[in-house]
């Protein structure tokens, strides 16, 4: 795609070259408590108290951007993945190597370009189905990191016709951000692929009235994306031959998304191909996903759970901060910490133990909600690359984020829900950091109240695992249980 493929359909602001600055489009990205998005992708914080150092919650669009951004390469996938025809007597594919697609050279360039040598595990099963003849619709579940965006990326480059002159495929995903991050990998794969254009259906776009669009491929969040189709009459939906809803998980955890999407999919043509894409797929993401795409092949990852099998739980009685920091120093007097992760419930607390490890001599970074999303995958790559050793992080960094060196997690402070129990999957996710790729790991928990022990009791109950008390002040019993 050469510069000029998409800048008639993005404002000069927006952008002013083919290679997109993300660093600029993602800098004003906050994480606040309570984040919700409108329907034209836009993040919304909600009024909360504490004066923005209360609990933290996950954003889950968020959360995706930043594993965007982290995971410049595939993860290393262990999971098995199942696939589920929509006609069991049809023969099944996988692919080995891209050459087996019979893809134009210049895909096949743009594809070896951006450094893939040969399909990751969702791609061997997926790209088959997605370049099939007659088209075949598709509902899978993949984690970022997973090839999943390269794989419908291809998909929509190899399915338009250059030489019509009208959007054919149409793309949507939950936030401005990650239609952005999208978009750049659309482009990148069809550098040399000059007559395919692309277009941004996103905030601050401003469109002529009644002019139709010709590019080929169109990529935004819902909102904009139905008002290019209705109110601006900018696209023909009846024209639409393949629609890739990305992210779907986050699409229904944000404000008038999932309704903005129905609208949009009620008025494409029957023979449109429909491709769903989710990380998770929880019973209301498959509700979803049968209003959008009928008769579906389904590619699913056969989860590997995260096992406690190789970390060693422990816990601490403490009666304020005070003494949790004092459990913490002599944690790091008796263990070989290759690197830790410590965990707070509110922005304050994070900020509070960074300060007093810092002056106690220790290498510490922190991550937290208000900082901007380009500004936490610096803080990660920065605590990945060993720049520091002891990461202090409220939820916001529990999930899909792998340090292979993490031998110690604490959580200073209990996950708990918005009732007061214990938050099972927080609890898994967090202590997950440690024991990676089959290593030893070990997790302290900090427990100072009567409520906090009934957590670590609900947490034992729940994965049916003892947690054995430490007391940190014994140097010759915590290298014995330790060892």
């Amino acid at each position: 795609m050469s510069q000029n493929s998409w800048a008639a359909a993005v404002d000069v602001q927006e952008a002013t070259s083919s290679q997109l600055d993300f660093s600029k489009k993602v800098s004003g990205v906050r994480g606040p408590r309570n984040v919700i998005g409108d329907i034209n992708g836009n993040i919304m914080p909600v009024k909360a108290g504490n004066g923005g150092w209360g609990d933290e919650r996950v954003n889950l669009a968020e959360q995706s951007l930043l594993n965007k951004l982290i995971r410049r390469s595939l993860v290393r996938n262990r999971n098995q993945v199942e696939v589920l025809q929509a006609d069991p007597n049809s023969p099944l594919y996988s692919v080995k190597t891209f050459e087996e697609l019979r893809l134009k050279p210049e895909l096949l360039k743009g594809v070896y370009n951006m450094g893939f040598n040969r399909p990751s595990r969702i791609q061997e099963n997926a790209l088959p189905m997605m370049l099939a003849q007659p088209p075949q619709n598709l509902i899978a579940q993949s984690q970022s990191g997973t090839g999943k965006t390269a794989a419908f990326s291809l998909a929509m480059l190899s399915h338009v016709n250059p030489d019509n002159k009208w959007t054919q495929c149409l793309c949507i995903a939950p936030t401005y951000e990650l239609a952005l991050q999208t978009g750049q990998v659309i482009e990148q794969m069809g550098k040399f692929c000059p007559d395919v254009k692309l277009a941004y259906a996103i905030r601050g776009n401003r469109m002529e009235r009644g002019a139709k669009l010709q590019q080929q491929i169109v990529i935004g969040t819902p909102g904009t994306v139905h008002d290019w189709c209705t109110k601006y009459k900018l696209i023909d939906p009846k024209k639409i031959t393949m629609f890739v809803l990305d992210e779907a998980d986050v699409m229904i955890a944000t404000q008038g998304h999932r309704d903005q999407s129905i609208r949009i999919h009620r008025q494409l043509p029957m023979n449109c191909q429909m491709l769903f894409f989710s990380a998770t797929f929880e019973d209301s993401v498959w509700r979803f996903a049968e209003q959008i795409v009928s008769e579906p092949n389904i590619i699913r990852l056969k989860r590997e759970e995260e096992t406690l099998d190789t970390i060693k739980q422990f816990y601490v009685n403490c009666k304020e901060k005070e003494d949790k920091f004092t459990a913490l120093c002599n944690l790091y007097g008796a263990l070989t910490i290759a690197q830790a992760m410590i965990f707070c419930k509110t922005r304050k607390m994070a900020a509070w133990l960074t300060e007093s490890l810092t002056k106690e001599g220790h290498q510490v970074a922190l991550l937290s909600g208000e900082m901007t999303v380009e500004q936490r995958a610096a803080v990660i790559e920065r605590f990945r690359s060993g720049k520091e050793k002891v990461l202090v992080t409220t939820n916001v960094c529990s999930r899909g984020i792998d340090v292979e060196q993490v031998s110690l997690v604490v959580n200073f402070e209990l996950p708990v829900d918005l009732d007061g129990n214990a938050d099972n999957d927080t609890y898994l996710h967090r202590i997950g950091r440690t024991g990676r790729f089959g290593r030893r790991g070990f997790a302290v928990n900090m427990v100072d109240s009567e409520h906090s022990m009934d957590i670590i009791k609900q947490i034992e109950m729940h994965f049916d695992r003892k947690i054995i008390k430490l007391d940190t002040s014994n140097l010759e019993e915590m290298e014995n249980l330790i060892s």
